[in-house]
């Protein structure tokens, strides 16, 4: 099965507040906000939303097509992409501009708040799938992540022109794009992500009921934080999955892509819904345990131990029959 996977590869700043955020935030007073908080740490990590996303996919066994649009400093990170699985060869390097930079403090609730800067980001606009599809061949599902509005619009465009299916991740762009664009992207997609917030604003934004987005799409995948996520669709399907045992909460940054490549693994090795959703928890795990996106580690072994651990002996001998890392 070729995955291909559209969107953002960035460069994240991480800053850790050891405070709260609401503790600085004035009830009546929000329409003015002037706010400066005292970070006690910053990490520079490679990051992404379709970066990372490649990099669960690959980490789990698998070769993912990466297709965005990068700067002049690509070279490194395309270098460690490719050694860890990532088909990197269909990127599109700008002559100008640096890649993307995300920028996002976290204080000690988890609460995040971030900014982005699009840089090469902003040319994936000029990505044409059909010559990346002759040279790798048809794409049998396409994942749309975070990336240049118009890029994503374009590529589900072309997507379902060729009848590609198509899993539509808007997520952080939910801000920036008008309620009909974003119409448009729920429309076309066999399976939409979000998380709840993400939900709501989409409800708002589309105009469209919560309903009445279910009934859109052909499956939606809610992620819901520390108490899992669920699988819905508009045919009564309604699956709820939780969140294994942490054993440290570092960074939550990332942790929405990675559940998302451990869910598109699943779909890959052809695998239910339930166990989709549990094998993208798990895989947020790993990254809610360390700092950065792509910094976990894992091999078979100790991911089907701790799997069987979360779901269940039957749940960790079925991952391991269609498992083939080592």
């Amino acid at each position: 099965m070729r995955i291909g996977v559209a969107g953002s590869v960035g460069v994240d700043n991480i800053m850790t507040f050891s405070g709260k955020f609401t503790d600085s935030l004035v009830a009546g007073s929000l329409e003015k906000v002037s706010l400066s908080f005292l970070v006690d740490s910053l990490q520079v990590r490679r990051g992404g939303c379709a970066a990372n996303i490649s990099f669960g996919l690959a980490n789990l066994g698998l070769s993912p097509i990466l297709i965005a649009a990068v700067g002049i400093d690509w070279p490194d990170y395309e270098a460690w992409l490719s050694r860890h699985g990532v088909d990197t060869g269909h990127v599109q390097v700008s002559k100008e501009l640096h890649t993307a930079h995300f920028m996002v403090t976290t204080d000690s609730e988890l609460n995040q708040i971030a900014s982005f800067f699009p840089g090469a980001m902003s040319e994936a606009r000029n990505i044409e799938l059909k010559p990346i599809m002759d040279k790798a061949g048809r794409l049998d599902l396409l994942v749309i992540s975070p990336d240049d509005p118009e890029a994503m619009l374009h590529h589900m465009e072309v997507a379902l022109e060729n009848n590609i299916p198509v899993a539509a991740d808007p997520s952080q762009q939910m801000a920036r794009m008008s309620g009909p664009e974003i119409r448009k992207l729920i429309e076309g997609a066999t399976y939409l992500f979000m998380n709840e917030y993400e939900l709501a604003l989409a409800i708002q934004k589309s105009g469209w009921s919560d309903q009445e987005i279910l009934q859109k799409v052909k499956y939606r995948v809610v992620t819901q934080g520390s108490n899992g996520a669920r699988v819905e669709s508009a045919g009564g399907e309604l699956i709820k999955v939780g969140c294994p045992q942490e054993r440290a909460k570092v960074d939550p940054t990332g942790v929405g892509d990675s559940f998302r490549s451990g869910f598109v693994a699943g779909l890959v090795w052809g695998l239910s819904h339930e166990r989709c959703a549990q094998i993208g928890a798990m895989v947020a795990t790993y990254v809610i345990e360390t700092m950065g996106t792509q910094e976990y580690r894992f091999n078979k072994e100790e991911f089907v131990g701790r799997f069987r651990e979360a779901y269940g002996d039957d749940a960790a001998l079925e991952l391991a029959s269609v498992l083939t890392i080592q």
